[in-house]
Formats: C-alpha cells, sequence, structure tokens
C-alpha cells in the first residue's frame, strides 16, 4: 500500500472568516485529524459548516509522543492526516514538530496548507523593521532564565517576536526595560484579528507602565533590534563580568558574548580572567 500524507494546516487566529477554502476540504475529507484541542476543532467546523468524516484523536503537548507510533502507522498504510493546533500553524509554538521530523526520517510526504500566523501577522502590524527578524517562541517563565535569555537580546541586530501570557506580560516588559533599557521600541499586539484586537506601540517603558496590571488574551510582543555599536573588549569585559555576577559561569557567558559579536572567544575569555587579576 502506497504511503499517505501529513497535512500541517494552519487555522484562523481568532476571525473564523480567515479559514481557507483548502483547510475547510481538508477538514471535510481527511481520514485522520489530529487536533491540539478536539473542542476547539468541533467549534471550528461548526462554524465553517464542514462535517468531519475521518477519526478525530487528540494531539496536546502531554500525548504528542505517546500519539506518533499510531499516527505513523496510518500514514505507512496510505492514510491521509490533517494536523491541526488551536490556532495558527502547527509546530510554531505548538504541537507538530516531533510528529514532522518523525516523517522526514521515514520519508514519507508532508505538505502545509498556509493560512494565519500571529508571528507574521504581529510583524506586520508593529511598525517596526520586517526585513530581517527571528521567532523567540514564549518568553522563560522563571525570572532568572528570562533575565538571561534578555541579555542575549541585548545585541541581536534583528526585529524579534515572541509570545507572552496575559499574566506574565507585565513582568516581562518590566524586566525588559531594565536589560535592554527603556527606550527600545516594541509593539504589544493584543487578541490578533479578533474583536478586541489592539496594537499597542511605544518604548518598553511606555509599555511596561500600560501593562502593570497585566492584559488579557493571546499575546504577540514584536521588539525592535538592537542599533549597531562600537564594539571593544573592555566593553565585553563589563558584560560578560554583569552576565557573571548575575549567575552564569564563566566560560559559557564569555562564549555566548563572542559568539553574538564576532570577537575571538579565546581573546575575550583571556581578557576577563586579565581584567580580575589587574
Amino acid at each position: 500500500m502506497g504511503n499517505g500524507r501529513l497535512v500541517l494546516a494552519a487555522t484562523p487566529l481568532g476571525n473564523v472568516e480567515d479559514a481557507s477554502k483548502r483547510l475547510v476540504s481538508a477538514l471535510a475529507t481527511a481520514d485522520i485529524i489530529a487536533a491540539e484541542d478536539t473542542r476547539r476543532l468541533r467549534t471550528l467546523t461548526s462554524a465553517l459548516g464542514v462535517t468531519t468524516t475521518g477519526k478525530i484523536v487528540s494531539f496536546y503537548e502531554d500525548v504528542e509522543t505517546a500519539r506518533l507510533p499510531k499516527l505513523l502507522e496510518s500514514l505507512r498504510e496510505g492514510l491521509t492526516v490533517l494536523l491541526v493546533t488551536d490556532a495558527g500553524m502547527p509546530s510554531v509554538s505548538d504541537p507538530g514538530f516531533r510528529l514532522v521530523a518523525a516523517c522526514v526520517a521515514e520519508d514519507l510526504p508532508v505538505t502545509c496548507l498556509p493560512g494565519p500566523s500571529a508571528v507574521t501577522t504581529a510583524l506586520a502590524l508593529s511598525g517596526l523593521p520586517c526585513d530581517r527578524f527571528c521567532f523567540e517562541g514564549f518568553a522563560p517563565r522563571k525570572p532568572g532564565e528570562r533575565a538571561k535569555w534578555l541579555r542575549e537580546l541585548t545585541i541581536e541586530p534583528r526585529t524579534v517576536v515572541f509570545f507572552e501570557s496575559p499574566h506574565r506580560i507585565g513582568s516581562t516588559l518590566e524586566d525588559a526595560v531594565g536589560v535592554l533599557g527603556g527606550d527600545r521600541r516594541a509593539a504589544v499586539c493584543r487578541e490578533l484579528t479578533k474583536t478586541y484586537e489592539e496594537i499597542k506601540r511605544g518604548t518598553l517603558a511606555e509599555l511596561a507602565e500600560w501593562a502593570v496590571d497585566g492584559l488579557r488574551g493571546e499575546i504577540t510582543v514584536v521588539l525592535s533590534g538592537a542599533e549597531p555599536r562600537e564594539v571593544s573588549i573592555a566593553d565585553l569585559v563589563v558584560e560578560v563580568n554583569e552576565r557573571i555576577a548575575a549567575g552564569e559561569r564563566l566560560k559559557s557567558a564569555s562564549s555566548e558574548v563572542a559568539e553574538a559579536t564576532g570577537v575571538s572567544k579565546k581573546e575575550l575569555y583571556d581578557a576577563v580572567l586579565t581584567a580580575r587579576r589587574s
């Protein structure tokens, strides 16, 4: 029997009218629909007037690995498996990567029905440069890990897009002010494509004050890239020492700063040791 096909399908972020005709057709004809939340899937199909004919299975983070063998077996048997998440594109901070990687390893066909994405929607609306950007997924939850992550962004020249939960957005923006400076520009995009969509643009200091009591809804943050700066070993030694004071090891801090700025790892490491002895 010939191989089946895994189909990754982007679903609306909030406005059901953003669903593509290809998504509607795929939902109606797939042999198996792997859904992050089966209840949300039924809400979506009801809104679209779609009657599903295939088997529906849950496919969220906690069961993703356990579901792989059966889904791969179905694909080998020639069935079409449609993968959908709650909103946006599967695999992008949502379930899907492990299944795609497993299919690639077995040379099983994988295709994609493109559509809504909070990442590119927020980027386009931000008013910040879009020619080069990076996506960081969700900001780290723990304060120490978040501070380390923000320090890595101090010299990131590209526009940065990341997700944050509504109850942590205030503290994350406050931490960003402390690490990146209050003047760095950003945009907080809330409830994209939904009735109460809101795009708030400004400096980190302004946004931190605005979000101090928390926000509601799905949140995507777009952060401007760092301005180019003259790099000196002396300045980088100070940066490494700040990281060490925050709990990082000398070797890893020196290595990360060196890689981010393009200087020699050994030169920077030796400079930090020399500064300590002087």
